[in-house]
């Protein structure tokens, strides 16, 4: 549900955090159009990297003409035309992409936990990967991923601008479970967490996420952040057991096809 930016609690935090994410995860091709954030890549499909970020609920003048020119880029990038939806988006486009038969899909939830929590002080200093290379080829395994996805996502990786922590868990000779903390100021934001499948239930993702958060609080970050998909009920549960609680939603919109 979206609020008017009169009455929504925390826009500005919203908007701290969302900022954080873009400099974190960073797309390719990125152009605005007013207050929409259009961001494309060419190496890899995922939707955070392939979207429009509306940043504020105030900017809805156009609407038809933006998207149109909008859709214009996403065909030239063979990518699906679609709206990333965060409490920024607003009450009055989201009305009007239902008016339009629009789909809404993939909710997410974005959480936070502050790094005064002293179950960090226990855990064991891990030394995060220098070598992209080496990161890149154990979070394709760890997720299962093409490895046509390799250039991609190495790209996104060398191009993060704040300093970024790689993280890989072992297990005897394979990977068993990834993360990349990014340290930017006092936010520290994990991304790509993942255990493999058939290590999963063992620990090794908890330990991973702390071992990726120490490394942060010991850099003088304040404040963890992470999304997770709302349907994840074993990410939930294991975030929820860190500390991490729900600061706001976000979900992504496709028009109708044909």
């Amino acid at each position: 549900m979206h609020n008017t930016p009169n009455n929504t609690p925390g826009l500005a935090g919203i908007r701290r955090f969302e900022a954080a994410g873009f400099r974190a995860w960073p797309a390719s091709s990125v152009y605005y159009d007013g207050a929409w954030l259009v961001r494309l890549t060419a190496g890899l499909p995922a939707k955070r990297l392939n979207s429009i970020n509306p940043l504020d609920p105030g900017d809805i003048g156009r609407m038809e003409d933006r998207i149109a020119r909008a859709a214009r880029r996403f065909e030239a990038y063979g990518r699906p035309l679609t709206f990333r939806m965060s409490p920024l988006a607003g009450p009055q486009l989201a009305a009007f992409l239902d008016a339009g038969g629009w789909s809404r899909f993939r909710e997410s939830i974005v959480m936070r936990r502050p790094m005064d929590n002293g179950e960090l002080d226990d855990v064991i200093d891990q030394i995060p990967l220098k070598d992209v290379a080496r990161f890149t080829g154990a979070a394709l395994k760890v997720h299962a991923m093409d490895v046509s996805m390799r250039p991609g996502l190495s790209e996104v990786i060398n191009s993060i601008e704040p300093e970024a922590g790689l993280f890989v868990l072992e297990h005897g000779d394979r990977p068993a479970a990834t993360a990349i903390c990014v340290h930017d100021g006092e936010l520290a934001g994990l991304f790509e967490i993942a255990t493999d499948r058939a290590l999963r239930g063992a620990g090794h993702g908890r330990r991973v996420v702390l071992s990726a958060l120490k490394w942060a609080r010991l850099r003088g970050a304040r404040e963890a952040w992470l999304q997770v998909e709302a349907d994840n009920e074993a990410a939930l549960g294991l975030y929820r057991s860190l500390g991490f609680t729900e600061f706001y939603r976000y979900h992504y919109r496709r028009p109708p096809e044909g």
